[in-house]
């Protein structure tokens, strides 16, 4: 099997001259060809007939006289480390996986390496050589690091998401999920020494692992969200880079190209690392909420990651209270005006922050929240007004409220008002018609004068309305009787200037 992986896969004639060659059986791929070299010592004597293009990359001394295709069973313990290096350096090389019958045989010897691999790692008790962990890293670099080409789908529509669209699959999947999976299990096993492992899964790895969070295809997201929250478990030092990373990605969306494909993955893993975070919170994290994660209210694609934004904003209000009042006045900043979609989402999440918030907080906010909700009572989309009457189907809210009635009913009772006149919606006109009810009944007086306020408001804004109409009325008719007759060019009159020499 092994002569028929190695007569299919290309290569580049070449002297050697260079010490270093003295390997067998070791391969990388460089650009599209792949590079074979010879020991010059082997038992067939012929010199090496291929330049060496490895070395740097996988120690000679580690995997020299190693067959990469011997089973791990069939290896004593003291080689099996070896073994292992040799088998990872094989799987550097690369096939092209969109023509499915192209190099078929070593595709299927490739996987059946990876498979054995992933055996080895979950069953293995010995712990990491660092040649070994290099060479894991640098077979996960060239098999998993791409760039994505541009796509249309990644060009926001008019809605912002693509909710009825297909994901694309990528062709190369059932090869990249064992590769997930090997990594995954190399990162999470007991014999794999952190301190040793971080100075490979560096800086420079992590942030190429999260440019695949931009994949299509959702598979590899999910599993890209596992090892990426597995490495911020277990390398504590990269913990302060991977938040501030995946913040410059969002900042990136918010504010610059609002195409991103693994948002949602992303606040998923924020998720879980806001809810380990100790308290009192830094004012890192509180920076976090204020600039990142209130502002990703913004894009038009909201629908898309609404569950997990609205958890992550949840978990901060569950840590310190206090954040409901930032919460609350960024959600009124960024409150969309004309998408009634965007606005029943809102109104969702205000919903839960209000059941969560304390008195002290509520008071701060609730002159211009409750502005807005009146609005949203009064629209004409029926989903928008039922979810604010909503509102006082819950008995913390309904309690924060009648306690606030005095500061709270004179700026929602004309918006209970016109609803209860004119709405067109049955449903909403019957819930206005019990939220009135139930303020009557709690304090009649205020109510009635509150109520009478309102009428004389009204009175008011009549008589200026018929005013301003009467006066209109008037310029009217006494344009209609002194028509204009001069022209255009008499009515201009030339600037006089004067030049000063």
């Amino acid at each position: 099997m092994l002569r028929q992986f190695l007569s299919k896969i290309p290569r580049n004639s070449g002297n050697s001259d260079s010490p270093e060659l003295a390997r067998s059986n070791s391969y990388i791929t460089t650009g599209s060809h792949v590079h074979r070299s010879t020991n010059f010592n082997s038992s067939i004597g012929r010199p090496c007939t291929t330049k060496r293009a490895s070395s740097a990359i996988f120690p000679a001394s580690v995997v020299a006289g190693i067959e990469p295709l011997l089973p791990f069973k069939s290896a004593p313990n003291s080689e099996k480390m070896n073994l292992f290096v040799s088998k990872v350096s094989l799987c550097c090389v690369t096939f092209d996986f969109s023509d499915g019958t192209k190099n078929s045989i070593e595709k299927d010897v490739k996987r059946q390496i990876l498979l054995e691999l992933l055996d080895f790692v979950a069953s293995e008790s010995t712990r990491f050589s660092e040649p070994a962990i290099l060479a894991m890293c640098r077979m996960c670099s060239t098999n998993l690091f791409r760039v994505f080409p541009p796509n249309y789908r990644s060009i926001p529509s008019s809605s912002g998401e693509h909710d009825d669209d297909d994901p694309i699959f990528c062709s190369a999947w059932p090869h990249l999920q064992i590769i997930y999976d090997l990594l995954l299990k190399f990162i999470t096993s007991s014999c794999l020494d952190a301190k040793v492992a971080k100075k490979y899964i560096d800086h420079s790895f992590i942030l190429k692992l999260l440019d695949l969070f931009d994949s299509e295809d959702p598979r590899e997201r999910e599993c890209l969200k596992t090892i990426l929250h597995r490495v911020y478990g277990k390398f504590m030092v990269h913990r302060p880079l991977i938040r501030k990373d995946i913040s410059n990605i969002f900042y990136q969306f918010v504010f610059e190209t609002e195409r991103h494909n693994g948002i949602t993955e992303l606040l998923e893993i924020f998720g879980s690392i806001i809810s380990g975070f100790a308290l009192p919170l830094k004012q890192e994290h509180k920076i976090f909420l204020q600039r990142v994660l209130i502002p990703l209210h913004k894009p038009k694609s909201l629908g898309v990651y609404f569950h997990q934004l609205s958890y992550c904003v949840t978990q901060f209000i569950d840590k310190d209270p206090s954040l409901s009042n930032v919460v609350i006045r960024g959600l009124l900043k960024y409150w969309p005006i004309t998408n009634s979609h965007k606005e029943v989402m809102f109104l969702d999440e205000l919903k839960d922050i209000l059941e969560e918030i304390n008195m002290v907080e509520f008071q701060k906010v609730m002159v211009p929240l409750f502005w807005r909700i009146g609005r949203c009572i009064n629209s004409l989309h029926f989903q928008v007004a039922e979810r604010a009457l909503l509102f006082w189907n819950k008995d913390q809210i309904v309690s924060l409220i009648l306690h606030n009635r005095h500061v709270i009913l004179p700026i929602i009772l004309p918006a209970l008002e016109k609803n209860a006149q004119n709405h067109w919606n049955p449903s909403i006109l019957n819930l206005t018609l019990n939220v009135r009810k139930m303020f009557m009944d709690v304090d009649h007086m205020f109510f009635m004068t509150c109520h009478i306020h309102y009428k004389d408001e009204e009175a008011k804004l009549s008589e200026s309305a018929e005013k301003r109409k009467k006066a209109w009325q008037r310029l009217e008719n006494a344009a209609n009787l002194q028509p204009i007759t001069r022209t255009t060019n008499d009515m201009v009159i030339p600037l006089a200037t004067s030049i000063s020499s």
